[in-house]
C-alpha cells in the first residue's frame, strides 16, 4: 500500500515539474522577445519560436501575428495550447474585483474567433429578466453558422439542454441552470468570425438577451409552489409541535365506570378530571330512570366539594392577610432603620463634626445622605400606598352596605323573580321525593316478612329521604315567607312609582297649559299691535278690515270701493286692490264660481292665527 502511494506521489511531482519547466521556458522566451522586439522587423522568428512551444503566435496587443496559423501544427506531444492573454502569465493582469468592470478579451474557439466590443461603447440594452429565466435569445449570428458552432461557443457557459435555430440569423438557447444565462449575456456585443474567412456570411455581431419561455415559467412556478408547500409543511409541523396535547377521550357510561367516578369525585386530586367526565355524561344524555340515583349521588358529592373549596379559599385568604401583615411589619422595621441611618447622616452634617472631614469625604457623605433619603421616601410612599388600599377596601365595604334606592328596586324585582323560579324547582323536587318515599313504602310493605340487607338499605334510604324532605319543606316555607315579603315590598315600590308618575304628569300638563296661554296672549298682542299699526299707517286698510270683518263671506273689490267712495270720492279701485294684495297676512282673495260666473272676493284673515293656536 505504501509503495502505491509513493508511486502516485512521484507521478504528480513529475507532472508538476514538467509544467513548471514549460512555464519557465515560456517566460524566458517572452523576456527575450521584449528585449529584441524593437530591433526585430520580421515576426517569423518569433512566430516560429512560439510555434515550437505549441502556442499560437500573438503580438504585444494580443492580435495574432499569423492569421493562417494552425494550432495543431508544430505542437509538442503532451502539451496543450495556451493562450498568452491568459490571466496570471504576466502578459494580462489578473481579473480585478467585482466593483471594477471586467475587461473583455479575445476568445478562441475550435472553428471560430470572438473579438470583444469597443470598451468605450455603452453596454448593450437588455429586457427585464423573466422569473426563472434559463433561455436566451442570440441574434447577429453568421449566415453559415450551424448548431455545432452555437454549441461550441455557448457550451463554455454551461450545459445546454435545447437549441432552437431559425432560418434567419438568430436562435434560442435553453440552459440547464439559471446562473449560466449571466455568463451567456457576457458574450453580447462580441464580433464572431468563422475560421480565418473575411466573407460577410462568415461574420456577425452577437446580441444576447433574456428570452421569455413557457418552460422556464412553468418550472419556476412549480419550484415556487414546492417552496410554498415546504413552508406550509414547516409551519404545520411547528404548530403541531407547539400545540398542547389533546385531552384523553371520555369513556361511555357503565356501572363499573360510574362506581370508579364516584370514588374519583371524592378524591381531591382527581376531582377536576372526574367532574369533566360527569359533565360530559350529563350533556350526552346518559341519565335515565335506572341510573338517576347514581347520578344524583355523584352530583351530591360534587356539591359537598364546595365546602372544601370554601375552606381552602378562607385558608388562602388568611395566609395572604398574614403575609400582608408580615410584610407591613418588616417594611416598618426597615423604615425605622432607614430613619436611624438618615439621623446619623444629619448628625454628621452638623458643624462640630462636619469641619473635621476632608473635601472628598464631605462629598461622599452628601451623596450617601441624598441616596438614603430617596430610598426612605420611596419606602414611605409604598407603606402609605398599602394603608390607602386598606382604607379604600373598608370604604368600598361601607358603600356596599348602603346601595342606591333605584338599584335596590331593580335588585328586588330580580330577586323576586329568582325566588319564584327557585320555589318552582323546589316544589318539583319535593314532589319527586314524595313519589320516591311512596315507592319505598310500598316496596317495604310488600317485602316486610323477608328481612334482608335490601330492607336495611331501603330503610336507610327512606330515613335519608325523609330528612331531606323535611329540610326541603323548611327551606320551601322560608322561601315562601321571603317571597311574600319581597312581593309586599315590590307592591309598595310600584305604588310609589305610580304616584310619582302621576305627579310628574300633572306637572307636565300644568306647564303645557301655561305655555299655551302665554303663546295665545303673545299672538293676540301681536295681532292687535299689527292692526293698530295698520290703522295708524294705513287708515284705509283699517276701514277695509272693519268692513270685511262685518262681512264674513267676503266682498268684491267694487263693493269695497263703493263703500270707501262715500268717505272719499278720490279712491280708485286699482289702488285699493294693490293695497289689499300688499297685506297677505290680513287680507286674502278667494275665487268663487266657474267660467263666466267667476267672482273674486276679499276676506279678512287677521285673526286666523289666533284661532289656530
Amino acid at each position: 500500500m505504501m509503495c502505491s502511494h509513493l508511486s502516485v506521489f512521484a507521478l504528480l511531482c513529475n507532472s508538476w515539474q514538467s509544467q513548471y519547466e514549460m512555464m519557465c521556458e515560456y517566460l524566458l522566451t517572452w523576456r527575450i522577445f521584449q528585449r529584441f522586439s524593437s530591433r526585430v522587423s520580421d515576426p517569423n522568428p518569433w512566430a516560429t519560436a512560439m510555434n515550437n512551444l505549441g502556442m499560437p503566435p500573438m503580438g504585444m496587443t494580443g492580435q495574432p501575428l499569423m492569421p493562417d496559423f494552425d494550432p495543431n501544427l508544430g505542437m509538442m506531444a503532451g502539451i496543450t495550447s495556451m493562450n498568452p492573454m491568459m490571466p496570471g502569465l504576466g502578459i494580462v493582469p489578473a481579473p480585478l474585483s467585482q466593483d471594477v468592470p471586467a475587461v473583455k478579451e479575445i476568445i478562441h474557439c475550435k472553428s471560430c474567433t470572438l473579438f470583444p466590443p469597443n470598451p468605450n461603447l455603452p453596454p448593450p440594452a437588455t429586457r427585464e429578466r423573466p422569473p426563472g429565466c434559463k433561455t436566451v435569445f442570440v441574434g447577429g449570428l453568421p449566415e453559415n453558422a450551424n448548431e455545432q458552432l452555437i454549441m461550441e461557443v455557448f457550451g463554455q457557459c454551461g450545459d445546454i439542454t435545447a437549441i432552437r435555430k431559425s432560418k434567419k440569423n438568430f436562435c434560442h438557447i435553453r440552459f440547464a441552470e439559471e446562473f449560466t444565462v449571466d455568463k451567456a449575456l457576457f458574450l453580447s456585443g462580441y464580433r464572431i468570425r468563422l475560421g480565418s474567412s473575411t466573407d460577410k456570411k462568415d461574420t456577425g455581431r452577437l446580441h444576447v438577451d433574456f428570452a421569455q419561455a413557457r418552460d422556464d415559467l412553468y418550472e419556476w412556478e412549480c419550484r415556487q409552489r414546492m417552496l410554498a408547500r415546504e413552508e406550509r409543511h414547516r409551519r404545520k409541523m411547528e404548530e403541531d409541535r407547539l400545540r398542547p396535547p389533546s385531552p384523553p377521550p371520555i369513556v361511555h357510561y357503565s356501572e363499573h365506570e360510574c362506581s370508579q367516578l364516584g370514588d374519583k369525585i371524592k378524591d381531591d386530586g382527581k376531582f377536576p378530571e372526574a367532574v369533566r367526565v360527569l359533565l360530559t355524561w350529563l350533556e350526552r344524555g346518559e341519565v335515565n330512570r335506572r341510573n338517576a340515583n347514581n347520578f344524583y349521588s355523584m352530583i351530591q358529592s360534587s356539591n359537598s366539594h364546595i365546602r372544601r373549596l370554601m375552606s381552602e379559599k378562607s385558608q388562602h385568604e388568611k395566609e395572604m392577610e398574614e403575609a400582608k401583615e408580615k410584610f407591613k411589619t418588616a417594611l416598618a422595621g426597615i423604615l425605622a432603620q432607614f430613619e436611624q441611618i438618615v439621623s446619623v447622616f444629619q448628625a454628621a452634617s452638623k458643624q462640630k463634626a462636619w469641619d473635621h472631614f476632608s473635601k472628598a469625604q464631605r462629598k461622599n457623605l452628601d451623596m450617601w445622605h441624598k441616596q438614603a433619603e430617596e430610598i426612605r421616601n420611596m419606602h414611605n410612599e409604598q407603606l402609605m400606598g398599602i394603608r390607602r388600599e386598606e382604607e379604600m377596601e373598608m370604604s368600598d365595604d361601607d358603600m356596599e352596605d348602603a346601595p342606591d334606592s333605584k338599584d335596590s328596586e331593580d335588585s328586588g324585582v330580580s330577586q323576586a323573580e329568582a325566588l319564584k323560579e327557585e320555589n318552582d324547582s323546589l316544589r318539583c323536587q319535593l314532589d319527586a321525593y314524595r313519589n320516591e318515599v311512596e315507592l319505598l313504602k310500598q316496596e317495604q310493605g310488600k317485602n316486610q316478612p323477608i328481612r334482608s340487607e335490601e330492607d336495611s338499605t331501603h330503610s336507610q334510604q327512606l330515613s335519608f329521604l325523609q330528612q331531606a324532605l323535611q329540610g326541603m319543606q323548611k327551606q320551601l316555607l322560608n322561601m315562601r315567607e321571603e317571597l311574600k315579603q319581597r312581593e309586599v315590598e315590590l307592591e309598595k315600590s310600584l305604588e310609589d312609582k305610580q304616584l310619582l308618575k302621576n305627579q310628574v304628569q300633572t306637572l307636565k300638563e300644568g306647564l303645557q297649559n301655561l305655555q299655551n296661554t302665554h303663546i295665545m296672549q303673545v299672538c293676540l298682542a301681536e295681532c292687535v299691535l299689527g292692526l293698530c299699526l295698520c290703522m295708524i299707517l294705513f287708515p284705509i286698510s283699517g276701514i277695509i278690515s272693519t268692513f270685511l270683518h262685518v262681512h264674513p263671506f267676503g266682498a268684491s273689490i267694487e263693493y269695497i270701493c263703493s263703500y270707501l267712495q262715500r268717505l272719499d270720492t278720490k279712491i280708485n279701485p286699482g289702488e285699493v286692490e294693490a293695497l289689499l294684495s300688499r297685506l297677505p297676512c290680513t287680507f286674502r282673495q278667494e275665487l268663487t264660481g266657474v267660467g263666466a260666473s267667476l267672482e273674486k272676493r276679499w276676506n279678512f284673515c287677521g285673526f286666523e292665527g289666533i284661532k289656530s293656536t
